[in-house]
């Protein structure tokens, strides 16, 4: 899982709401849409990561300066490499609108912040089992 998030209090109240939901997944940390385009394509600090093992799910804050989580989902859509990949946005109250509008860009759920971690499990919950029971590598033939 990786999780991308630029604010210090508000990564540590992810930390704890994955912390609580019970989750064994191994969790890589972005500070900025930057990090976490590095990460996912294997560039940057990260030159040389198999982008072949990409994570099960990325949470994405979508509000973070110079490139927000809405132009970090666009780079993942746009690449065959994490198009697949399943995306919650992080988001505050205030930004609630914009994160109901990404989901024609390829959003698959949001969460507010604070973290509710009942609320988040959910969200997670299903996600999962969408991606499980819907989505399918293109045939490559």
């Amino acid at each position: 899982m990786l999780v991308v998030e630029d604010d210090p209090d508000h990564l540590e109240l992810t930390l704890s709401a994955l912390e609580e939901s019970d989750s064994s997944h191994h969790i890589v940390i972005a500070r900025n849409g930057r990090e976490a385009l590095d990460y996912l394509f294997g560039e940057g600090i990260n030159q040389g990561r198999s982008t072949d093992d990409q994570p099960e799910l990325v949470l994405l804050d979508l509000g973070m300066p110079e490139m927000n989580g809405l132009q970090v989902m666009e780079h993942m859509r746009n690449d065959p490499r994490t198009f697949f990949v399943p995306v919650v946005m992080l988001t505050s109250a205030s930004e609630q609108s914009k994160a109901v509008l990404a989901f024609k860009g390829g959003l698959n759920s949001y969460v507010s912040k604070p973290l509710d971690s009942r609320e988040f499990d959910d969200k997670l919950r299903q996600v999962r089992e969408y991606w499980q029971t819907s989505n399918f590598a293109p045939l490559i033939f």
